[in-house]
């Protein structure tokens, strides 16, 4: 029985490690390389992030035409490796923040000491697991309306949920599309008072009560409609939409990191009001693992750059 001292990577040592290879990850590794701080990325399980799986791009800054989601991020990380950034395409699975340096723990068995770390490690929607669904996910399917709404100027669409974030994306794309249905499996809504009287006000939103999505129906052009299974002993029934939103919510991608640093209800790293910096001195986060409000590319990216600046600003203090 081989020793598993032997077989043991070498932990190797690094000045700033950014666990995570999205907008946010990609743009503080620019910034700390530019500082010099020769920066680590861990790309984790998804390299360039929920832009990957995104299609046309129409409101990243900086290009008149659409662009495609995994073009922009393949540029973003070529940028930042023509900056001095190293990526590592392996996964973090456990931090240890009691003592300095900060350990990482890697899934290839490797351990990593850093002097500071930024999370960036976003957070995935959540779907409803239908095969169809899968099947039309960036041609009709889509789980940003702030990011695909416009798209469907002028047509039909649906949106799956009863909170907030539904809701929300409900209101968002009635000042765009012909029509709205909201489909949600009971027969009230979770979302704020305040929030379903502007829904209900709204003459081009309907809602299917106790219904929710069996199969995305649809054809080469895209999705055409829905059937809905009814929750309370209905027939099924069918719609013709154009577009469908599903809005039940986000995980972060924070499950390594419990216990090292201060995580709210929802998973979600707690930071400082204004700034990146975690409830634990030299750790900073950025992006939507730490963002539950905008999740958007651009502002991934600029919390990236405020997580390099402050992390720039902590290491200098340290050894000042």
């Amino acid at each position: 029985m081989s020793d598993p001292a032997v077989n043991a990577k070498p932990s190797t040592h690094e000045h700033i490690v950014i666990i995570g290879a999205g907008a946010a990850g990609l743009t503080a590794g620019i910034y700390t390389a530019r500082a010099n701080l020769s920066p680590l990325i861990i790309a984790g399980l998804q390299p360039g992030g929920q832009m990957t799986i995104t299609t046309d791009v129409e409101n990243y800054p900086g290009f008149a035409e659409v662009i495609q989601g995994p073009w922009l991020m393949t540029e973003m990380q070529t940028q930042a490796e023509n900056v001095g950034v190293r990526v590592m395409y392996d996964i973090v699975t456990g931090l240890d923040s009691t003592s300095r340096p900060f350990r990482l723990t890697l899934d290839s068995g490797q351990d990593i000491t850093a002097d500071a770390v930024i999370l960036a490690t976003g957070a995935q929607a959540r779907w409803l697991g239908l095969d169809s669904e899968m099947q039309f996910n960036g041609r009709g399917v889509s789980a940003c309306a702030t990011c695909d709404g416009f798209f469907y100027k002028g047509r039909d669409v649906a949106v799956i949920g009863g909170g907030n974030t539904a809701v929300e994306e409900a209101l968002y794309l009635a000042n765009i599309c012909n029509s709205v249905t909201l489909v949600h499996r009971r027969d009230s809504l979770r979302a704020e008072q305040i929030m379903q009287d502007r829904l209900f006000k709204k003459d081009n939103i309907s809602v299917e009560w106790n219904r929710q999505v069996a199969e995305v129906l649809g054809d080469d052009t895209g999705v055409t409609g829905l059937r809905l299974a009814a929750t309370d002993g209905a027939d099924d029934k069918s719609i013709s939409v154009h577009g469908m939103f599903v809005a039940i919510g986000h995980d972060p991608a924070t499950a390594a990191f419990a216990g090292a640093v201060a995580l709210d209800e929802e998973g979600y790293i707690k930071a400082a009001p204004g700034t990146t910096r975690t409830s634990v001195s030299g750790i900073f986060a950025a992006g939507d693992c730490v963002d539950k409000i905008y999740r958007q590319a651009v502002t991934a990216a600029g919390m990236g750059c405020m997580a390099a600046l402050d992390a720039e600003r902590w290491l200098g203090e340290q050894n000042s």
